[in-house]
């Protein structure tokens, strides 16, 4: 059924591209004909290189586990409330990322920030090739902006580190020994209705031999919070030991760095000049407001261009 709806998607796709040309070919003709169609044929000539894009970026997407779901953390690092409350714009922007791709979205953990922000966030991307576009997000993100929480309105350098790992499924057998685990049970905290914060239906699974973590507290049952917690520890275990075998060409781990300066592989700058750089591609954007709401297709491309002409090993 898969390979079916694979192969659905490539014909529709194929009819949508000769549509969209007769449609420009029909437009250039008008405008032969002495019509003023400038406005229509640019609107349809830019809708059509957006979707040539898309479909560019999807032909970058080989490694083995890029058609998968992702699961996504966010931390934020030095900074303090700054850098708590920039994790939680980066969980924003994800969020909206995902949404502009069509993607369903189910946040599993939420610990909120002291003062503001958040202190960790784990949530999930399900659609087609979502582990493959956001393998481009792992590692620590840097803001440079006036602090809205200072008032004498001073330039604060604020980091977040993101961490994606592909969502597996129960045909990939992962061992997990009953003994090497360490299970919590807690009251919410996060986001959500009144239920739950009223029990101690949250759960926190640590994996103690490699100190991996999984929480889930946004289900009503502490059993289905313990089922989801497994699941996302099964996966993030499944790409621990991916990482492994893949260290002989490429060390995930360097983008696990301390969450400060000289480690981020990509920089938000609000002041005193409005750029988004990232430092592996050296892709630039001015348009700041964009990419922090979800405009993050550039750097996506530009990532998976360089990781296809072998600067990085694929994930």
């Amino acid at each position: 059924m898969r390979e079916k709806k694979r192969l659905e998607d490539m014909l529709a796709t194929e009819a949508d591209l000769v549509r969209r040309g007769e449609e420009i070919s029909t437009y250039f003709e008008l405008a032969r004909e002495g019509e003023s169609v400038d406005a229509e044929l640019r609107r349809e000539i830019d809708s059509l290189r957006e979707r040539v894009d898309h479909l560019e970026t999807e032909t970058l997407l080989s490694g083995e586990n890029d058609t998968r779901n992702a699961i996504v953390t966010i931390h934020p690092g030095a900074g303090g409330t700054e850098s708590q409350d920039w994790a939680d714009m980066l969980l924003r922007m994800y969020l909206r990322w995902a949404e502009r791709q069509g993607f369903q979205t189910v946040l599993y953990d939420y610990q909120p920030g002291e003062e503001a922000g958040l202190k960790s966030a784990t949530f999930a991307v399900n659609g087609e090739y979502a582990f493959g576009l956001l393998t481009s997000e792992i590692g620590v993100h840097r803001l440079v902006r006036i602090s809205p929480f200072d008032q004498a309105k001073r330039r604060h350098t604020s980091f977040a580190s993101v961490f994606v790992s592909p969502e597996i499924d129960e045909s990939v057998e992962v061992v997990i020994r009953p003994e090497d685990l360490r299970i919590d049970t807690y009251r919410s905290s996060g986001k959500g209705g009144q239920h739950v914060n009223t029990t101690d239906s949250a759960v926190r699974i640590t994996h103690i031999p490699t100190g991996i973590v999984a929480a889930c507290q946004n289900e009503r049952s502490q059993h289905k919070n313990k089922d989801r917690a497994m699941s996302m520890l099964r996966s993030k275990l499944y790409e621990h030991e991916m990482e492994k075998k893949r260290e002989a060409t490429r060390k995930i781990e360097e983008s696990k760095l301390d969450i400060d300066f000289g480690s981020q592989i990509r920089s938000y700058v609000l002041q005193p000049y409005r750029l988004i750089k990232d430092h592996r591609t050296k892709t630039e954007v001015g348009d700041v407001d964009r990419v922090l709401d979800g405009g993050l297709e550039p750097f996506i491309r530009a990532y998976l261009r360089m990781r296809r002409g072998g600067k990085t090993a694929a994930v």
